[in-house]
């Protein structure tokens, strides 16, 4: 136990920085809760969308053409403020008066994303932390209607590592009106509770999917204190979690021979860049068809610290406490259970994941090249 008011500020410095290279930090805040959805066995087409690389500038085939706009209200402190800036900006580019739809705290998005194509709009639009882009891309992967990305959150992680805007709403609903449609992959993670394959869950996930320390700290951070004092909630939830016992996984990635590992923390990504301009998976793309994997087994929190600072150098190998793997698939299974977290939204804890890259699933408009 620290005592010194030196050693407090030590170890703070290293929970925040190792809460931002897991993306913990950056998701503080933008949870809608768990989806609750389930795509058990479900087959994903990949027919190109009617408008796919059309030219950015392109308005509209038709006057009529609309989005659908799926907000989490809890965002925003003038809600009505927000939709007349949007329909203004719609109409302006041609677009009729937009749908909108809001999130409510039993549906975080995948119904409100169904709605949207029941009604046949052109385009579907999640205005809310990761967790509301990440359900209502559950529901449009697969289909050929695209997403915009338009920030409502703090970390926007999928839009960042997409070179989309984040900090402007006009200059993000501009691309997601007049922009290119782009084919990118999903995770489809499969979670088995017991590890026994009693009743397992599935489902995707845009950013990155975690097992372990970092999903221990979105589970365990304090509501009360969330509401008083926000992110800084995780940092207290990760100094009380950074000393923990490591766990034993056995992982089989691909087709490879099974290994077995004493890990902290084990996390999968579809892509690597987070906030603060950290990257922890250095060489995930998007549309690479290609998971990234990352193991990290610090032990104490001089090894964090050791972790910290590899995982700031944006090097990939050569580093016994962090260990990087690229596959299509991945199978690990703890030796006790683990909190799980996708995309920022913990599930509970599990035995056994596994995990698929799924290429060029959902189709997501993003700006012209240059």
């Amino acid at each position: 136990m620290l005592h010194d008011h030196s050693g407090w500020i030590a170890l703070a410095a290293i929970v925040i920085v190792i809460l931002l290279a897991l993306g913990v930090a950056g998701w503080a805040g933008m949870r809608g809760g768990s989806s609750g959805g389930s795509h058990r066995g479900r087959r994903w087409r990949r027919r190109p969308h009617r408008n796919e690389f059309r030219p950015e500038g392109t308005v509209s085939e038709s006057p009529t053409r609309r989005a659908a706009i799926i907000i989490n209200p809890t965002k925003f402190d003038d809600l009505a403020a927000v939709k007349q800036q949007i329909s203004k900006q719609s109409h302006s580019l041609g677009w009729s008066e937009p749908l909108f739809i809001e999130t409510t705290a039993q549906d975080t998005g995948q119904g409100q994303a169904r709605e949207a194509l029941e009604r046949q709009v052109d385009l579907v639009c999640p205005l809310g932390g990761d967790g509301t882009v990440r359900a209502v891309g559950e529901v449009l992967a697969g289909t050929d209607t695209p997403m915009g990305l338009l920030p409502g959150g703090t970390g926007n992680l999928l839009a960042r590592n997409l070179g989309l805007p984040v900090d402007d709403l006009d200059d993000a609903l501009r691309v997601a009106l007049t922009g290119q449609n782009k084919r990118v992959d999903v995770g489809r993670i499969t979670i088995d509770q017991s590890g026994e394959h009693e009743r397992p869950e599935q489902h995707i996930f845009l950013v990155m999917a975690g097992l372990g320390f970092d999903a221990a700290i979105m589970a365990d951070a304090p509501e009360g204190l969330k509401a008083k004092v926000g992110p800084a909630a995780y940092v207290v939830s990760g100094a009380r979690n950074l000393r923990g016992p490591q766990f034993r996984v056995r992982m089989k990635i691909d087709d490879q021979e099974e290994f077995s590992r004493r890990a902290r923390t084990v996390v999968i990504g579809n892509c690597g860049k987070l906030l603060g301009g950290l990257v922890l998976m250095p060489e995930a793309e998007v549309d690479d068809g290609m998971l990234d994997t990352i193991i990290l087994s610090p032990q104490g929190v001089v090894g964090w610290a050791a972790v910290a600072a590899r995982i700031a150098s944006k090097k990939r190998k050569g580093h016994k406490r962090v260990d990087h793997y690229t596959s299509e698939t991945v199978r690990i299974r703890a030796d006790r259970p683990q909190e799980v977290q996708i995309d920022g939204d913990t599930l509970g804890k599990a035995r056994a994941i596994n995990a698929e890259i799924v290429p060029g699933a959902l189709v997501v408009r993003v700006g012209s090249p240059s």
